[in-house]
């Protein structure tokens, strides 16, 4: 694990999401990890103001942007990549599997001239792909159970498991969205808990359990000694079924209809229509009882 990321995080109350720069001090190049677009349900608005407030922190400190990432394409907000590559120039990159996520939602939203080939991304990342920021090795672990195609990012001493972990007191993930995976959520996180016990977990997101503060760090450690699903389900059956049962009481996410439509584009909005407004697609009935997959 050579190496030692400076790690900002940047929380959304809003969406409960962390973003993250992540710099090479050496260099001082960096990579941003999924970067949050402000939308209002309500109103309809769209804004930048937490992705303009990252491009501030990295021109303030002097950073070079590398990378854009993604771990997976957001059910609960919309990812800032497109903007972030429009106003910067960086390459986009995600897990090769959002082809499949595409394919799916594709399907759900009826959109048949959709071309869910992963193009909306510069580069699409295999299980063991590297990739550098500055002198620092990134390295792809595929992560699947959230979703079909959530990844982990480890740089250095640093992994980046946004949905898969939460913090201790918080437990995991869920893994009943559309090609989500309760067996593929246990298998995920055993790969990452047999990083080194000293590794960092950075998560995405942190709901603050009886108000305190939001967190975002812990260790491999910390989390096989205090996680709350993983300290106490040992094998795979036990979690499993406390995994479903717990997912059984959930409501969706109340942007998942609003938000894959725009994050299998890659964070682009829709076009304007002739009326010069852009407008989202909602199917009806889609996460009825008899789900449709």
């Amino acid at each position: 694990m050579a190496g030692r990321p400076d790690v900002t995080g940047f929380y959304d109350p809003r969406t409960f999401s962390i973003q993250y720069v992540v710099a090479d001090p050496a260099t001082k190049t960096c990579a941003i990890i999924d970067p949050v677009l402000d939308f209002d349900e309500k109103s309809g608005a769209v804004a930048t103001t937490n992705a303009d407030r990252i491009l501030a922190f990295v021109e303030e400190r002097g950073l070079r942007l590398e990378w854009i990432l993604d771990t997976h394409p957001h059910a609960d907000h919309f990812s800032a990549a497109f903007y972030l590559k429009s106003k910067t120039g960086a390459p986009t990159a995600i897990g090769e599997k959002v082809v499949g996520v595409q394919k799916l939602w594709k399907d759900f939203y009826n959109l048949p001239d959709f071309p869910a080939d992963g193009s909306q991304w510069d580069r699409l990342f295999a299980d063991g792909d590297r990739f550098h920021i500055g002198e620092l090795e990134g390295r792809v672990m595929f992560s699947p159970g959230h979703t079909l195609a959530s990844i982990t990012y480890v740089i250095g001493d640093a992994a980046f498991v946004h949905d898969t972990l939460f913090m201790p007191d918080s437990g995991t993930a869920r893994a009943d969205f559309p090609g989500g995976n309760a067996a593929d959520l246990w298998n995920s996180i055993q790969a990452i808990l047999s990083l080194p016990d000293r590794t960092r977990l950075f998560t995405g997101h942190d709901y603050q359990p009886n108000g305190r503060e939001p967190l975002w760090e812990s260790t491999v450690a910390e989390q096989k000694a205090h996680n709350i699903h993983m300290a106490r389900y040992h094998k795979q059956e036990e979690f499993i079924a406390a995994r479903q049962t717990r997912d059984n009481t959930l409501t969706m996410p109340k942007l998942i209809l609003h938000a894959l439509q725009i994050n299998i584009n890659g964070g682009r909005l829709p076009e304007a229509e002739a009326n010069g407004r852009r407008y989202l697609k909602i199917p009806l009935g889609l996460f009825e009882e008899d789900r449709p997959w």
